[in-house]
């Protein structure tokens, strides 16, 4: 049987394309941390294949016969929120059926009885003693969604795994593993009576946190030569860099799109069929369509206060929303969440090109819908877009409307950028894409419409360069940059057929006619068309 890309639940190497799980995790450090008894954090975005490098560690350890290790998975518990009992009684019942099925005897299952009357902020602690106590070997427990607990439950669990602390290995597991998508320092718990307790002050137990970072190059690479090796079906190389900056490593997307591309684009099927990057283009914006179970996900998020108030600095570039405005906890919910990239010493940004496209078009997809545009008007007779007659048009729109639309928005500061952007997406879809690039520190936006002249693969392609800036200071300042800037763009790019750069004057004392105008400038030989909003 042909095995797949796999982009639901845990690997299974046997059906899907698997990369080594235990070479994603520092497995010297992780067996340290083990023999010395410490109880530790590991973390990473949602789908990114904490749960396969848990499995793979547990029966690693297993195999090796020092230890007896048991992976739980303690989501159920979060219906009960704030019913300690409920919550206890689950995390109990789901360690006991773990270990069953590592033991394959009911051993587990009578000892969770003895705990059955037990109160219920002390069950837990009774119950990983009794374990401890009755097996041979050291127990090393992985608990595997544990921030998906809220409230008094989550705290209950971390504080009777806390109170078994010091009776460890032979009364308390050797080792206890908190899987999730954040640090347990990262918690803010809210109390059935509304008190907020830090999980760093329920769990101050916890000796490292560790990290599961994003896919390499190289691991991208490795496994789709996997395909290649098992079907014979190629990859382009000039496959490879778009991936890598559609994914930046995500897993889950580096697996959607090859998922997508090899087998839910039909006519790939046909294993004699060479992998293009136009295909690879066009995968991507089926998944983003789409809209699978990650996306929404994340798409969900961008509703919450903390969230916004990290993104939407990056997509108004807005320089002056540094830490002193962003709280440095909603950065670090954000980056853990998988939606940014916190580097040192560069300025925040979104964390991938699909991320990049996803968040954009989520924001204004209302608005995309109610935008009354025919896209044959701004065709071309050879289907190219004609944008001088676009951007006129949307001249007038955003003169006519942009207060009342821009009001719609969630996200008003990066307004501007927002309403240009839905209205270029209502135009190419279905027949072109659009490349984004923004973050703070940029002073800009950058948008790359490709469109595609013929139908099928390897035909002529239109590029068109198009820079988003807001005045913030004198507009001759703000046109110089932004032609250094539009020139560079167009030049890391290739082959664009035109420039554009469009300014956004916020300024309250200016009339629009003093707003809205377009003039042509000469930058180093190279035409580009100014446009005043």
């Amino acid at each position: 049987m042909e095995r797949f890309f796999n982009t639901a639940g845990p690997n299974k190497p046997q059906m899907s394309y698997t990369l080594d799980p235990l070479k994603r995790i520092d497995l010297e450090e992780i067996l340290t941390l083990i023999s010395q008894e410490r109880y530790f954090v590991l973390h990473a975005p949602r789908q990114t294949g904490k749960t396969s490098c848990l499995l793979a560690l547990r029966d690693y350890l297993n195999a090796q016969g020092n230890y007896l290790a048991v992976y739980a998975n303690v989501e159920a518990g979060q219906a009960a929120r704030n019913n300690i009992e409920s919550v206890v009684r689950t995390c109990c019942g789901a360690i006991g059926q773990a270990l069953r099925l590592v033991l394959k005897d009911d051993s587990p299952l009578e000892l969770r009885k003895q705990v059955n009357d037990a109160d219920p902020n002390e069950m837990l602690t009774n119950y990983l003693r009794f374990l401890s106590e009755h097996y041979e070997k050291p127990l090393v427990l992985f608990i595997d969604e544990i921030d998906a607990l809220v409230g008094d439950g989550l705290v209950s669990v971390l504080r009777q795994i806390r109170a078994g602390y010091t009776d460890r290995p032979k009364s308390f597991p050797q080792s206890i593993v908190l899987c999730g998508v954040r640090d347990v320092r990262d918690y803010r718990i809210v109390l059935s009576n509304q008190d907020i307790v830090t999980g760093g002050s329920a769990f101050n137990i916890k000796a490292e946190s560790l990290r599961l970072g994003n896919f390499t190059k190289k691991d991208i690479h490795e496994l789709y030569m996997q395909h290649t090796n098992e079907t014979g079906q190629r990859f382009d190389e000039g496959c490879f860099p778009l991936i890598w900056e559609a994914t930046e490593g995500q897993p889950w997307l580096v697996n959607a799109l090859a998922r997508e591309v090899t087998w839910s684009m039909r006519e790939n099927r046909d294993r004699t069929v060479t992998i293009t990057p136009e295909m690879m283009y066009r995968a991507q914006e089926n998944l983003i369509y789409r809209r699978d179970t990650h996306i929404d996900i994340l798409i969900d998020k961008l509703g919450e206060p903390r969230v916004k108030r990290v993104i939407e600095p990056i997509l108004a570039n807005n320089e002056e929303a540094d830490d002193s405005i962003v709280p440095n906890d909603d950065v670090i919910y954000v980056r853990d969440m998988g939606l940014i990239k916190v580097e040192k010493s560069k300025p925040r940004r979104i964390a991938n090109g699909i991320y990049r496209e996803i968040i954009p078009r989520e924001l204004t997809w209302t608005t995309q819908d109610a935008l009354p545009q025919q896209p044959q008007w701004y065709q071309n007779a050879d289907g190219s877009i004609n944008m001088e007659k676009l951007l006129t048009d949307f001249q007038q729109f955003f003169r006519e409307n942009s207060d009342a639309w821009i009001n719609k928005f969630d996200y008003k500061e990066a307004g501007p950028q927002l309403l240009l952007q839905a209205f270029l997406q209502r135009i190419v879809n279905g027949g072109g894409y659009i490349d984004r690039e923004y973050g703070l520190g940029r002073r800009r936006t950058d948008l790359l419409i490709r469109k595609p002249l013929t139908e099928g693969y390897g035909g002529p392609v239109q590029r068109i360069v198009l820079e988003l800036k807001i005045r913030k200071y004198s507009l001759e300042r703000t046109i110089e940059e932004g032609l250094a800037q539009t020139f560079g763009y167009m030049d890391s790019v290739g082959s664009v057929d035109e420039g554009h750069l469009i300014v956004f004057d916020r300024s309250p004392e200016k009339t629009w006619e003093e707003r809205i105008w377009h003039k042509p400038y000469d930058y180093q030989g190279h035409p580009i068309m100014v446009w005043g909003m």
